[in-house]
């Protein structure tokens, strides 16, 4: 079941609050929908160097709350409020209501997974080799506190002739678990070869009963023992993998 399904997905409504938080009537629901999707899009395509993993948005009579976190809020304020400001008027001008800005830091971006899976991607594109990219994400993650990682990536790897799949995993993943806080993430490689595709699992530890994520503050898990395994039996390794 974990394979096949959505992680924060699986756990909304449970452990996961929703991104979007807001109620509209059958007329307009599809509209607000889209709406959504064009503030998120324009969001990341403005500042895609600002490590933007999450955005949040709220709506109360006729303006909408729009939360935007981030671990570089230098890059996604700009100096003296430029780049923030202009935002907003854009944001303004797309969807026709009063928009407010909110930017929240991310403490430690080695515990968000789309943000490990963007470095990753960024590695491969460098031309570094998948195998290294990849151990030296798990280490920093599994560093900053992380219970269990797990990555995979698939494409035409080190620009094999045929495309392949490559999985790593260090610690605990409990992706059937409710109650466990699953971060998961995914990131595109545009390589000379062609697109690799790179997933992140990240397992921070477990939530009480009755009680929700809170994002305001970042939850990691403890530190991970130093004789720690790699999970059952640890990943499969071929020849042509080192």
């Amino acid at each position: 079941m974990g394979q096949k399904i959505h992680p924060t997905g699986y756990r909304l409504a449970v452990i996961e609050p929703w991104k979007s938080r807001w109620f509209a009537g059958k007329k307009n629901f599809g509209e607000m929908l889209l709406q959504d999707h064009s503030i998120r899009e324009l969001i990341r395509k403005e500042f895609k160097g600002a490590g933007i993993p999450r955005v949040e948005i709220e709506r109360s009579g006729g303006s909408i709350s729009v939360i935007i976190h981030t671990a570089r809020p230098g890059v996604l304020v700009g100096r003296k409020g430029v780049r923030v400001e202009q935002l907003k008027k854009d944001l303004q001008e797309s969807t026709g209501v009063i928009v407010h800005l909110t930017v929240r830091e991310i403490k430690r971006a080695e515990l968000e997974s789309t943000l490990v899976a963007e470095g990753i991607s960024e590695a491969l594109e460098k031309r570094m080799a998948f195998r290294r990219a990849i151990k030296k994400a798990i280490q920093s993650t599994m560093q900053a506190g992380a219970l269990g990682i797990k990555i995979e990536c698939n494409g035409r790897l080190n620009g094999g002739d045929m495309a392949r799949t490559a999985k790593e995993r260090e610690g605990r993943v409990p992706l059937s678990t409710l109650r466990s806080h699953v971060d998961y993430g995914t990131a595109l490689a545009h390589t000379t070869y062609g697109i690799i595709g790179v997933k992140v699992w990240i397992y921070k530890g477990d939530i009480e009963p009755g009680k929700k994520i809170d994002y305001k503050k970042p939850m990691a898990g403890n530190p991970a023992p130093r004789n720690q395994g790699r999970g059952r039996g640890g990943p499969r390794r071929n020849d042509r993998d080192r």
